[in-house]
């Protein structure tokens, strides 16, 4: 089991704020979890009762509709914390986390975050801005959604990909989502998501083999509105 002041991983999140005492506690209280694909971390209602360091790994955060669909509202990487906010407001989850790839996670009991935010002020401050940057990334997506076609936002989706998880050798993004999982994060049925992806294959935008999509013109992509 690794170290808390030992891991690289907290340089990306709110547990760079302590100090190595503080660290050297965690690491003694926490317990490391492997998520296999497709596994569900927590579902919307569940108490969480603690915070989960990313290790490695990708999962979508989403909110089930009243008509039973999903929205992907956001995708947690590597060096994220997940479940902050439910910890805080001290409510049960109102989002699901599923693993999209298989994961490491470590996870933190409540008790030990409260004890941080109350006896630590640079903790609190950096959790309260990680806090408030997920409601500035949450306004822009209902912007998105009101004012942005679906072909734009699907289209903006992709070069989002490719900016944060990068290509393979054969130049796929790095991460494979279903169609699905396109149509979720973008607010559409599956059936247009499907429709506009081929279109942009047909003309040479992406390429497709099997789930995998390789971006072929990134400039035309942008220009979509």
């Amino acid at each position: 089991m690794s170290k808390c002041e030992q891991c690289i991983i907290r340089q990306f999140n709110a547990l760079r704020a302590l100090q190595k005492d503080d660290l050297i506690r965690l690491s003694g209280c926490k317990t490391t979890h492997t998520i296999k694909k497709g596994e569900i971390i927590f579902e919307e209602g569940d108490n969480v009762n603690g915070v989960y360091c990313i290790k490695d790994g990708v999962c979508k955060l989403s909110k089930l509709s009243a008509n039973g669909k999903d929205q992907i509202v956001k995708l947690v990487v590597r060096g994220d914390l997940l479940g902050q906010r439910s910890l805080i407001s001290d409510e049960a989850a109102n989002l699901s986390a599923v693993a999209i790839n298989d994961m490491q996670v470590c996870f933190i009991p409540k008790h030990e975050i409260i004890h941080d935010l109350t006896h630590n002020i640079n903790f609190s401050v950096d959790m309260l801005k990680d806090m408030a940057e997920e409601l500035k990334l949450a306004d822009k997506v209902i912007v998105d959604m009101a004012q942005k076609s679906v072909k734009q936002r699907l289209a903006e989706t992709l070069l989002y990909l490719q900016t944060n998880f990068g290509e393979d050798d054969n130049g796929f993004l790095n991460i494979v989502l279903t169609r699905d999982d396109y149509a979720n994060i973008v607010g559409t049925a599956t059936e247009s998501a499907i429709r506009i992806l081929s279109q942009f294959k047909k003309e040479g935008l992406i390429s497709t083999e099997g789930k995998q999509i390789k971006i072929e013109n990134s400039k035309a992509l942008k220009l979509i509105e």
